[in-house]
């Protein structure tokens, strides 16, 4: 059981005079008034009964707009309702300049001072509640004008910017750490990509250099597709990548890679990526430290059948990651993982909005893969959730 963060938890909800042996297991906040329950009162028939449901179990708060005093009402009115219930919410800071790289999800302040300025305004809305932040989805995945460790420059270039653009990132994520990071009841995680995107000393170099070393550790998966087979153990590769660069002065690019052994999910080839852990630490005289090292959140909102695998040659670019068909509903939101590296399994990406208008590659409008335009990056896509209900793993129960 993971029980440094079951001990924080219950530290936070418990009360100096209530034994621990009085209190109940910490849960995440079910909003009444969430952005699922909002689609609910425009549709009707079937498709109401599917947004219903999905607004019964816990998903995440998203923070993406608008001033700083407008983000700290939206912030207290969450957190002080959570509260009420006794309950932990999932805040996600969603804002930061060059979002998403001026694609489906583009936005974001205006620059780093209106972004901070934006932070704090969050910050002042938390307060001294407690709170679960979910700092900036792709913050470190997507960097403009920014070169990965093989000296590459990466894809993101937006126009009028240049390779400073990725030193003001860094910085950006370094500032919203502090304010944040300062909050005395609330968690905060960083961006980690995903299992299927960077390698761990790839992200590990990103995670350290956003001053992951002052908040409880990073995130994954979310808004993708990946299995827990997946992304469980690249949460462990992750957080040794992390301890050995910080500890034992080891080059991020020396950490193996779940690309040296694909797929990685055969036990074997996990066992393999895992010894070549075990040998860095044992050279370098150090010892995994779970209790001690980073700690990953994993959103388990639409993973529980895996990423799709698109028809070979279809797609100029497939966009698995955009509206993919045939997923499921994954593991329900919890904070007892039993999993060393793992603080959550959360529903971060709200199940049954869209991820966009996806064209594959195509000339658009239509999805050519679903036959239908998609609604635009977070509205609600009907025909998305009664899939991910209906292919739920686990099951969902309708009561």
């Amino acid at each position: 059981m993971r029980l440094k963060f079951l001990a924080f938890a219950l530290a936070l909800l418990a009360p100096a005079a209530i034994a621990p042996a009085a209190v109940k297991p910490p849960t995440l906040f079910v909003d009444e008034r969430s952005t699922t329950v909002q689609a609910a009162e425009k549709l009707e028939g079937a498709a109401r009964e599917d947004a219903l449901l999905l607004a019964r179990i816990p998903s995440a708060t998203w923070l993406a707009y608008g001033t700083p005093e407008i983000v700290e009402a939206q912030a207290r009115d969450v957190t002080e309702r959570a509260a009420a219930k006794g309950q932990i919410p999932v805040l996600v800071a969603y804002n930061i300049p060059y979002r998403d790289c001026a694609l489906y999800s583009a936005g974001g302040a205006a620059d780093g001072v209106a972004y901070l300025a934006w932070v704090a305004g969050l910050a002042r809305g938390v307060g001294n509640r407690q709170a679960i932040i979910v700092l900036e989805p792709d913050g470190l995945g997507v960097i403009p004008w920014h070169r990965n460790l093989a000296g590459d420059l990466e894809g993101c270039r937006p126009e009028g910017q240049d390779e400073a653009a990725a030193a003001r990132r860094y910085d950006q994520l370094r500032g919203a750490v502090a304010i944040l990071g300062a909050l005395p009841r609330a968690r905060v995680y960083l961006d980690g990509t995903g299992s299927s995107w960077l390698a761990p000393g790839e992200i590990a170099s990103r995670l350290i250099r956003a001053d992951v070393d002052k908040v409880a550790g990073f995130f994954l998966n979310v808004s993708n597709f990946e299995s827990d087979a997946r992304v469980v153990p690249y949460a462990h590769w992750v957080s040794n990548c992390i301890a050995l660069v910080t500890q034992g002065g080891l080059d991020p690019r020396a950490c193996p890679s779940q690309f040296s052994a694909e797929p990685f999910e055969r036990p074997g080839n996990r066992r393999q990526i895992d010894a070549a852990y075990d040998r860095l630490f044992a050279e370098r005289g150090l010892k995994r430290t779970p209790k001690s090292q980073k700690h990953a959140l994993i959103d388990t909102s639409r993973n529980g059948l895996g990423s799709w695998k698109p028809p070979a040659g279809r797609y100029r670019d497939a966009e698995v990651w955009c509206n993919p068909p045939g997923r499921g509903l994954g593991r329900r939101p919890t904070l007892i993982t039993r999993e060393a590296y793992v603080d959550g399994f959360l529903w971060i990406k709200v199940p049954g909005e869209s991820d966009g208008e996806c064209l594959r590659g195509t000339a658009g409008p239509i999805d050519p893969e679903r036959g239908v335009k998609a609604p635009a990056a977070g509205q609600w896509f009907a025909s998305q959730a009664r899939e991910l209900i209906e292919r739920a793993e686990p099951p969902l129960k309708r009561e």
